[in-house]
């Protein structure tokens, strides 16, 4: 089943608090992934291969890139059940990969990760 606009395919609009409403496609996360330290995801939504780039510094890859390299990622780490300051994709080079590194990525591995993305897909 799929959901359509009746005037635009792409233009569900959701009526939220009042008279306001919000598109449902802008709404939505288009990915996520709860990682841990050995790049496994427990659980994922388009979202691909991880990569290891270093202690606490891991990225993974999209299945579905997003169109351009300004979306919108939350980014939250855990190292020995502490939070961590989180830089969320430092190099923003991408679309097509959500990225995250810890503030002691030297030192400390992160035991879980969780990453989610909202933007416009390809």
């Amino acid at each position: 089943d799929a959901l359509v606009g009746n005037t635009s395919a792409n233009a569900i609009t959701v009526r939220g608090e009042g008279s306001a409403t919000t598109s449902l496609q802008q709404g939505l996360a288009k990915a996520w992934v709860h990682g841990d330290t050995n790049g496994a995801a427990a659980d994922s939504f388009n979202v691909g291969s991880s990569t290891d780039h270093g202690t606490g510094d891991f990225s993974y890859t999209l299945s579905n890139a997003f169109s351009n390299a300004n979306f919108s990622q939350t980014a939250a780490a855990s190292s020995t059940d502490q939070r961590r300051n989180v830089t969320q994709n430092p190099t923003r080079a991408t679309a097509s990969v959500m990225a995250c590194e810890t503030s002691d990525a030297n030192t400390l591995d992160n035991t879980r990760h969780c990453l989610t993305g909202h933007g416009d897909l390809a």
